[in-house]
């Protein structure tokens, strides 16, 4: 199966992405994100550190919603509480692969821990 077949079989994470695609004219305010995320979420990531809080999140993660292009899935497991999704984003002047690994509770995303090379996200175009 592939990434894209893992992620399909997941609401969460399927329409987690379409909202990082999106583009920000449609995130607004992250009217669409923050119902896929549980209240005191934590995220975890190389530049902004751990962040606790959902609207604390949709607001940090407008940077990377302007800034990607395209999202090639490579790999993805996902279960009723959690997934790990390994991919590559386009940016302004590259891709960066990232993974990140989530963990649901009843349906929601609880928490999101994410691992990337800062220094080659800045360099291509991530803020």
């Amino acid at each position: 199966m592939t990434a894209e077949g893992i992620i399909d079989t997941s609401a969460a994470l399927r329409s987690y992405y379409a909202v990082l695609l999106g583009g920000l004219e449609r995130y607004r305010d992250g009217d669409e994100l923050l119902p896929l995320l549980a209240e005191d979420l934590t995220f975890d990531g190389p530049i902004a550190g751990q962040v606790s809080g959902a609207g604390r999140f949709a607001q940090g993660v407008k940077g990377f919603i302007e800034a990607v292009r395209q999202i090639t899935f490579i790999e993805a497991v996902a279960t009723d509480d959690g997934a790990a999704v390994l991919y590559d984003a386009a940016l302004p002047h590259a891709s960066v692969r990232f993974a990140e690994f989530f963990e649901f509770r009843d349906g929601i995303i609880k928490t999101i821990r994410i691992h990337y090379n800062a220094a080659d996200y800045l360099a291509a175009g991530g803020h």
